[in-house]
């Protein structure tokens, strides 16, 4: 499953990161041989050949702009450019990976020992397409929880250079918390009071690379400029004891991890 052996000081050292910047990278984890099945299984699900019923698709912008995507549409067929496939933990492949005993042991050190989770989604930019998602949290009153999730896991399954979409993200922006109570996007006014055009930082990424990353952490990416796609599987845990507040609808009960 993976590349490497990654031991316990290169771990703590990212998690030590991780809470002074609000992300860290862990090079070269997943193997040539998990990349290629989580690759097929992907490619399985947008041809629609995957088998698993009640993925969540979201289409990607047809202008490229974020404010112009269009909600509630799902899964529109197999030639169709999605930004967005939520539940893959219904996939056995992708279900595997966001169990890992490495991610189980990032995991734990920030939830304690129960853990469960929130989602587990592809975020994909299609070869010359992709929308330009502004800076945002992910948390707060939107997510409709108790309390925010705990960390969110990034795995890269393709490069992700610059011109690809790569991530970027504000260090050490999570450390105020919320900029706004209703989380998500960030105001413009807010991102430059806060200077974020000086002080932000690219991540590109090579395929098999993790990130972690917090979720009040200011991160954006921009459109896939390249002829390849740029594909990033992130999953998002909760603290086990984490309650969905929503009214309008049942509350969601949240998948237990790592056999709890």
């Amino acid at each position: 499953m993976f590349a490497r052996t990654i031991e316990e000081a290169e771990l703590a050292a990212a998690l030590a990161q991780w809470r002074a910047e609000g992300w860290a990278l862990l090079p070269r984890v997943a193997s040539e041989e998990t990349l290629a099945e989580l690759r097929r299984r992907a490619d399985d699900v947008v041809a629609g050949r995957s088998g698993i019923e009640g993925l969540f698709f979201q289409p990607d912008s047809p202008t490229g702009r974020y404010e112009d995507l269009v909600f509630g549409h799902g899964y529109e067929g197999p030639d169709r450019a999605y930004r967005k496939i939520e539940k893959l933990e219904r996939d056995p492949a992708f279900r595997a990976w966001l169990e890992n005993p490495v991610f189980e042991r990032i995991v734990k050190d920030v939830t304690g020992p129960s853990v469960s989770l929130y989602r587990s989604t592809i975020f994909w930019k299609a070869a010359r397409v992709g929308s330009d998602l502004p800076y945002h949290q992910d948390g707060g009153k939107f997510w409709g929880l108790d309390r925010d999730p705990a960390i969110q896991i990034w795995t890269a399954l393709d490069d992700a250079p610059v011109d690809a979409g790569c991530l970027v993200v504000l260090p050490g922006s999570h450390l105020p918390g919320l900029a706004t109570p209703l989380g998500g996007i960030v105001p413009a006014d807010k991102v430059a009071a806060a200077g974020a055009a000086a002080r932000e930082r690219a991540v590109p990424v090579a395929a098999g690379d993790v990130l972690l990353l917090h979720n009040y952490l200011w991160h954006r990416s921009g459109p896939n400029r390249t002829d390849q796609p740029r594909r990033g599987f992130t999953t998002a845990y909760l603290r086990g004891d984490t309650r969905c507040r929503r009214k309008k609808r049942a509350p969601r009960v949240f998948l237990p991890l790592f056999g709890g």
